[in-house]
């Protein structure tokens, strides 16, 4: 099988020739890569089957985003940055990591909210994109562009190149209290519920229109990254995930599929998220990332939910990827293969960006193992 072949058919439920895997480098861990093996492009070196790109183009002219929230922010130092929805980044003191400045801390009303100066992105494929991608500092493995690429461009190219193409964004829950503050958003839900009502239909409307340009560009499938779980709970109820999320990500995964009803969506959330699992097949989700060992058991959820879906993930960068032997590595890879792999429907992958205190031994053993397990032809899956 083909690379997009192999992702395709984990999609649609169907037998691999064997395993689809993925990795993300963290900066750091990417110049150890680089230096390990002379290539400065993991996704080409380890054969990885999956490209994440970046949401369309601004809608209309570009604006610097420092100057459009300068308001907001008074107190920015001169290295931070500012991105499209006016959250402010300060670059903290561990690794990739950056300070949130809260561009709507003192904006409490929602007659306010309606001035703001919401920047959007185009739903016109064919728009030039900007110059760097989203997100590139923090997810080296998001392909940068050069000047005067079009995201369809940019996507025919990579399709090209035998890449399954994912378009990245989607944040409903995360934009709205990074743009807020966590603790003032959740007491907007209890006290004033009309203004985080208002709040989250205005990311939700932005973040159609991006993915109404990724499904019109012809990108295969859209990642949702949104994190609700914890280590051994969800950060709210799920009724109240019900209530204030579930609907609004139905709305986006409706209006890629009102462009290409073939897409598929694949939805990101850390911890345990198990309660609302069903309520995420229910609205269309297809793959589940990640499956994170140290929450949620990978057997089970297989068990229970791999007749509807999908799932990325399963190998605990809390756990063995930074604090196993070489050997733990290849057995949870072993395991993961035996268990939600079995029968397909798995893309294997530490269950997020790699940090600079994983061993490079360990990077090793999890892309030799995927290679010597990961063959279904062989009978790797039990």
């Amino acid at each position: 099988m083909t690379r997009r072949e192999r992702v395709a058919a984990v999609l649609e439920h169907r037998l691999p020739d064997r395993v689809p895997k993925h990795i993300r480098f963290t900066p750091g861990l990417l110049d150890v890569f680089k230096q390990k093996t002379g290539s400065d492009d993991p996704e080409e070196y380890y054969d990885l089957e999956l490209t994440y790109t970046i949401p369309p183009a601004p809608d209309g002219p570009p604006e610097d985003p420092r100057e459009v929230f300068a308001k907001y922010h008074p107190d920015l130092p001169p290295n931070a940055h500012v991105d499209e929805f006016g959250i402010g980044h300060t670059p903290g003191t561990f690794h990739h990591f950056t300070r949130l400045a809260h561009p709507l801390a003192n904006v409490n009303t929602v007659a306010e909210l309606e001035e703001y100066p919401w920047l959007s992105f185009s739903d016109d494929p064919d728009a030039p994109l900007p110059a760097a991608a989203k997100g590139s500092e923090a997810w080296p493995t998001f392909r940068s562009v050069g000047p005067g690429t079009t995201l369809s461009g940019l996507v025919r190219e990579l399709k090209a190149r035998d890449r399954f193409v994912v378009g990245a964004g989607g944040s409903i829950f995360e934009i709205p209290w990074q743009m807020r503050g966590m603790d003032r958003f959740f007491a907007d839900i209890a006290e004033q519920p009309e203004y985080a009502e208002a709040l989250l239909d205005h990311v939700t409307e932005i973040w159609c229109r991006a993915i109404r340009g990724l499904a019109r560009a012809g990108c295969d499938m859209f990642r949702i990254t949104d994190d609700v779980g914890t280590q051994t709970r969800m950060m709210m109820s799920p009724a109240a995930w019900r209530r204030w999320l579930k609907p609004r990500m139905a709305r986006l995964i409706a209006a890629a599929r009102e462009i290409n009803p073939n897409m598929r969506i694949q939805y990101h959330s850390d911890g345990n998220i198990m309660p609302i699992i069903d309520d995420l097949i229910e609205i269309g989700v297809d793959l589940l990332d990640p499956v994170q060992p140290e929450c949620m058991d990978p057997a089970e959820v297989k068990a229970r939910w791999g007749d509807s879906l999908c799932f990325f993930g399963t190998i605990g960068t809390q756990t063995v990827m930074p604090f196993g032997t070489a050997d733990d590595v290849r057995a949870a890879v072993k395991r993961s293969i035996e268990t939600a792999g079995r029968s397909g429907g798995l893309i294997i992958a530490p269950t997020h960006v790699l940090e600079p205190d994983v061993p490079w031994g360990n990077v090793e053993a999890f892309i030799a193992a995927v290679r010597e397990y990961g063959s279904y032809s062989q009978g790797a899956s039990g």
